[in-house]
């Protein structure tokens, strides 16, 4: 077992949990007025950010895992290079934009525009310049139903499956052959800026010297690509079947936690991927 039990019982809670939340603010940006006068599917606008009108990729489904495998390619790229060039403060402020634009798309499904962006330049200063671990696994909730209501969509159940069994053949890649992967998420852990969840086995000390504290974590893409999936079935199916593969997602989570060992790395999506397929097929008897 990789974790102790209390560290695993939290991370899976907190993995359940936001794709709870997420699959709620991705329901809450389906215009259901608009939607029966239309007779299809129409979605809300994306909230500006000063003023600056963000926009939903226009493409295809058949395209658009195109789209979000190379935006994956390139995003993977540019973050090894700031590895490689040391530039920590540059990786800060990348990552600053977009906890900004995710956590404000997913914080304006309850509350007006105006105030969720005044949250979300709050809550990601903090996150990014001052962080500690509450407001990061907090906001860590959100973000991803933000990175949902942009993709999911331009995506459909079975493009959106397809995405998930690409990304898990990449995932086993990075970590088990380049192993750039686990490069990655030792910078982050280092800079304190990790994308994810991060648990650590003991409380942050609030005065004195600083200590190591070892750290248990659960990438974002971890997170954020079982939601689109659910996402897409919450669309066609509702919101009780996108939970049924939400749990599904979480049960395969439970079992790799539960297999993995100690201070290895494993890849998450090919289980999370397999979790999902099996909530999915577990919803046809519903």
């Amino acid at each position: 077992m990789k974790h102790t039990w209390f560290v695993t019982f939290f991370l899976v809670v907190l993995f359940l949990a936001a794709q709870v939340i997420g699959l709620k603010v991705t329901q809450n940006y389906i215009d259901s007025a608009a939607s029966a006068e239309a007779g299809e599917l129409v979605w809300k606008d994306l909230p500006s950010i000063g003023g600056m009108k963000v926009e939903r990729p226009d493409v295809e489904p058949q395209f658009s895992i195109w789209y979000i495998i190379i935006a994956v390619l390139i995003g993977t790229l540019l973050i090894l290079l700031i590895i490689k060039l040391g530039k920590v403060l540059l990786w800060k402020l990348w990552f600053y934009f977009a906890v900004v634009l995710c956590l404000q798309i997913a914080v304006a499904a309850f509350i007006p525009e105006s105030y969720a962006l005044i949250l979300s330049l709050t809550v990601g200063w903090f996150k990014v310049f001052r962080p500690n671990i509450y407001i990061h696994n907090a906001s860590e909730l959100f973000l991803y139903g933000g990175l949902a209501v942009i993709f999911v969509p331009i995506l459909n159940v079975f493009y959106a499956f397809i995405l998930l069994l690409a990304l898990s053949v990449y995932d086993m890649y990075a970590v088990w052959r380049s192993k750039h992967m686990i490069a990655m998420a030792k910078f982050q852990t280092q800079s304190n800026i990790f994308a994810g969840l991060m648990l650590p086995y003991s409380a942050p000390a609030v005065r004195g010297p600083k200590k190591k504290v070892r750290t248990a974590v659960l990438g974002g893409g971890d997170i954020g690509f079982p939601l689109i999936f659910a996402g897409t079935v919450l669309v066609v199916s509702g919101f009780l079947h996108a939970f049924v593969v939400a749990l599904g997602a979480t049960a395969a989570l439970i079992v790799l936690l539960l297999l993995s060992q100690k201070d290895k790395f494993y890849p998450a999506m090919p289980f999370l991927t397999l979790g999902c397929a099996v909530g999915y097929i577990a919803t046809f008897l519903l």
